[in-house]
């Protein structure tokens, strides 16, 4: 497994990482025990970044992620976010970023938090007084590093100022391109930029369905790509991609991560997966070399990303 370095400060993680939120919310039914195995299956394969959040089940996937990696946990780097509400507000206040990180360090049984985001910019609190209490985690050896997730220029530049920020965290795949515009920015100020959902929530896996096929519960039954509109459309730049993997002797997730990883050499792709087995695919995807004729027929495939956009707003556009 090949390494990345994210930011200035000194972290570096593996070139794909792993994210746990579909081991307890999102996309279906889950069983722990899968999802632990799946978790020390990306381990054994290199895998050194993985990502939760206090809102993965208020609580319940920092705790099976703690204890999928326990038993290597001074092997791993392993990150988590705070800011959101059950209602799906933001609160960023400082007392309140204090609960949650002790909650945090309790819940993923450890000492100390690797990477800490927060999660969704909170309008009602100055990024200022946000970064300045992250940091006090850091002073006091409670966090080592620490990252915004979908924050946009204004943001970044305003807590960067305040203490070093190594990890922009955003949701980027081929169907998915807001983010482009801050790479820039990022490599202006030496940020990394960690992609979630790099699979377009499973629509690059090849197994998407009509968003009726889902459960209420279940995210893709709700967001745009999934609507009766859209469906066909991505569908069919589904069909052509995989036309491409096929020739590349690839699968479709594995080209949609080869793409992320060769887009920037500070970008890691966070892939989440329950089984076993398709982690070992996606990770296998850090070994395929896509050439300069690859991304351009990507491009041309889908050049405007996926019909009806992430469902997630862009705050910076």
């Amino acid at each position: 497994m090949q390494h990345r370095t994210l930011g200035n400060q000194g972290l570096t993680v593996s070139a794909m990482g792993y994210g746990s939120m579909g081991t307890v919310v999102g996309y279906g039914a889950s069983d722990d025990d899968q999802s632990i195995a799946a978790i020390r299956r990306a381990h054994e394969l290199g895998v050194t970044f993985f990502d939760t959040a206090e809102m993965y089940g208020w609580g319940e996937g920092e705790k099976l992620l703690g204890r999928a990696l326990a038993p290597f946990r001074d092997e791993v780097v392993i990150a988590t976010k705070f800011g959101f509400t059950p209602d799906f507000g933001t609160d960023s206040r400082p007392e309140h970023i204090r609960d949650v990180v002790e909650a945090s360090l309790r819940n993923l049984g450890v000492d100390h938090i690797d990477v800490l985001y927060q999660h969704r910019v909170d309008p009602a609190v100055p990024i200022e007084d946000v970064v300045g209490t992250m940091a006090e985690f850091v002073d006091a050896g409670m966090v080592k590093y620490l990252g915004l997730s979908e924050a946009g220029p204004d943001i970044l530049r305003k807590a960067h100022a305040v203490h070093p920020i190594s990890v922009l965290q955003t949701e980027y795949s081929i169907f998915a391109l807001d983010a482009e515009p801050l790479f820039e920015l990022l490599e202006e100020l030496g940020i990394g930029f960690v992609a979630y959902s790099p699979l377009a929530r499973g629509f690059l896996t090849g197994t998407a369905q009509p968003a009726g096929d889902y459960a209420p519960t279940d995210f893709r039954a709700h967001m745009p790509w999934w609507k009766p509109d859209n469906y066909d459309a991505n569908s069919q730049i589904v069909d052509r991609l995989t036309e491409l993997a096929v020739r590349k002797g690839a699968t479709l997730s594995q080209l949609s991560l080869a793409w992320v990883l060769a887009q920037r050499d500070y970008i890691v792709p966070i892939p989440g997966s329950r089984n076993p087995y398709r982690v070992a695919q996606n990770i296998a995807a850090a070994d395929l070399t896509l050439t300069s004729e690859d991304l351009a027929r990507i491009s041309a495939i889908a050049p405007a990303g996926g019909h009806g956009g992430r469902g997630t707003p862009s705050g910076w556009l």
